[in-house]
């Protein structure tokens, strides 16, 4: 029988879409103004050559990870919440289910303070409609997302071909500002950024979001569409919106488009940016939520759960997440990747490329490899000073892969009698 949207089971592979269809959504899902905001921060801080590698290099490794994900989750029909049973056992996913949905729901919750707010200070209404305006909106985003892939499908193809013009029309206003490129190769920033915090800093911005984009690329048709709709997503979508914010704060001081195209005069064009960009980013958001709450809980019931964590999100935008970002994002680059690098290892080294059928495996209550594992990976990402995501990742998988061939060398080896 279907359900919504297969939250406890494999997508069947008559359910599968094409590199269109996952492409777009995940393109809706990447455009999100506070990855420009965090493209803005390198802006003032790299000169122009630096920050340029930054940027490359940062959403390479992004998009590397996250496609690798994708690989699995086309292979297998699972997400990131039912892949973790088999890493972590199926009381243990429940550790990974609660950090993914945490981490979904403050996204939702910055985003939708940040609608609200934004919109007060362009349309100059009085700052009593703050609240009621995160509640609107806070509700009324889910609704695509309630609807499930579908909805959210519907929307990219109208948002993300939308938002792709309007920031050609701004970085194309921005170049005739400007007048001359040498502003950009000869600035000087006033501030000071280290290579290494800087990529940690592009990666930071999407690494939750690409852990759980296996949400929607085990709809692929195939493992090649997932990873080429992924890479098109997590490197060039992504890179895309850092790089829009470096040039719209190098140029006009701003780092988010909105705030440059209101700049620029383009205030109808602004609000339509800030709505489409908000909108196709937060119904995937609060969707990630549903998929990894209906794992913790073990339901099927996600279109409850997706309107449960909205409302869970407007009570966090009210009470002020968003002046919470940079903190957030360090928590993101922390404590995410870690769990990426033991599901890999347990895909491609435990089980050698192929999962089971979730239904038929035999699964235990925990995975002590796994957790500990994750612990080490999240504690050495913690106390690293160069790149913590990569570290993390690279980290556990090492860790998993290691204790893993310590207990099969144990169960071969003779037993005293």
């Amino acid at each position: 029988m279907e359900t919504s949207d297969y939250p406890l089971s494999e997508v069947p592979q008559d359910k599968r879409k094409g590199l269109l269809s996952i492409s777009v959504i995940l393109l809706g899902f990447t455009f999100f103004t506070a990855t420009m905001w965090a493209g803005g921060t390198l802006g003032n801080a790299l000169p122009f050559d630096q920050l340029l590698w930054a940027i490359f290099i940062g959403n390479l490794l992004l998009g590397t990870y996250a496609s690798a994900l994708a690989y699995i989750a086309a292979k297998s029909g699972l997400n990131s919440a039912l892949m973790g049973r088999f890493c972590f056992g199926e009381m243990g996913s429940k550790l990974s289910d609660f950090i993914l949905g945490f981490t979904q729901i403050g996204w939702y919750a910055w985003g939708t303070a940040t609608i609200a707010i934004v919109l007060v200070k362009v349309l100059e209404l009085p700052e009593s409609y703050q609240i009621p305006l995160m509640i609107l909106f806070g509700i009324g985003f889910c609704f695509t997302a309630i609807v499930g892939y579908k909805g959210m499908d519907i929307l990219s193809r109208v948002a993300v071909p939308a938002m792709m013009i309007f920031i050609l029309i701004s970085v194309y206003k921005g170049l005739v500002d400007m007048s001359d490129l040498g502003v950009l190769t000869s600035y000087v920033p006033a501030e000071s950024m280290s290579m290494a915090a800087a990529v940690t800093v592009v990666i930071g911005t999407f690494i939750s979001g690409g852990t759980q984009a296996t949400n929607w690329s085990r709809f692929a048709s195939s493992p090649k569409v997932a990873v080429l709709a992924t890479m098109a997503a997590f490197f060039v979508g992504n890179g895309l919106m850092v790089a829009t914010g470096a040039f719209g704060a190098l140029v006009y001081k701003e780092a988010d488009v909105v705030d440059v195209m209101l700049a620029q005069g383009f205030v109808s064009i602004a609000v339509l940016m800030l709505f489409l960009n908000l909108w196709t980013t937060q119904d995937n958001t609060i969707y990630n939520f549903a998929v990894a709450g209906c794992n913790l809980i073990r339901t099927d019931k996600r279109r409850l759960v997706t309107l449960g964590g909205a409302i869970i999100g407007v009570i966090l935008a009210v009470g002020g997440m968003y002046n919470m970002l940079i903190p957030f994002l360090i928590l993101l680059g922390t404590f995410i990747p870690p769990i990426g690098g033991v599901i890999m290892a347990d895909f491609w080294f435990k089980h050698k490329g192929e999962y089971p059928k979730l239904a038929e495996a035999e699964l235990p209550m925990f995975n002590w490899l796994g957790l500990i594992s994750y612990a080490i990976g999240s504690g050495l990402a913690y106390v690293s000073p160069f790149l913590p995501p990569v570290v993390g990742v690279f980290a556990a998988a090492g860790c998993y892969i290691l204790l893993t061939k310590l207990s099969e060398a144990r169960a071969l080896a003779p037993q005293p009698e």
